[in-house]
């Protein structure tokens, strides 16, 4: 290794660490969201989890790869709903990037095989409730996220989940 190689692998290796996740935002007929319930945190969570950079997967790779791990459904995202920078206090910060994983039909949600390590069970859940399932900043990211699909707007950049001014 060079100097220069190894000046540069001390310099990166200094830098500031960052994690990445992304998810997708599943909707029935009726509008309702369709939530995870981890067995590993409290709280429930939309189909997703973390990117792996590693092996050179992308945000939206790893959010098809993490719904159809979590859920079993080989489903492409649609388009980008929001990117929320997400500060943590015994974590580095995420990078959560959330899909829209649009309108799962009755036989899509029919063959939900979920995730036995990590997931307990799922259910939809009317937007008006995600309060009583969605902790912290999560809430906030899924709501601007339906906003966003909702106005048919553009991406929705977020910090702990709330809109960026």
């Amino acid at each position: 290794m060079t100097t220069i190689d190894a000046d540069y692998a001390t310099y990166i290796a200094g830098l500031p660490k960052v994690l990445a996740g992304a998810a997708c935002l599943f909707r029935d007929a009726e509008g309702r969201v369709l939530l995870v319930e981890p067995n590993y945190r409290e709280g429930w969570a939309l189909p997703g989890g973390t990117i792996e950079s590693q092996t050179g997967e992308g945000p939206r790779q790893g959010a098809r790869r993490e719904t159809l791990e979590e859920i079993g459904l080989d489903l492409a995202p649609g388009r980008l709903l929001a990117v929320d920078w997400t500060r943590g206090s015994r974590r580095p910060p995420i990078v959560a990037y959330l899909y829209d994983g649009g309108v799962l039909a009755a036989e899509q949600l029919a063959a939900i095989r979920l995730q036995e390590e990590e997931l307990l069970s799922w259910k939809l859940v009317a937007p008006a409730d995600l309060g009583d399932y969605l902790l912290g900043q999560l809430e906030g990211r899924v709501r601007a996220a339906l906003g966003a699909l909702e106005s048919g707007g553009g991406t929705v950049e977020l910090e702990d989940g709330e809109p960026v001014a």
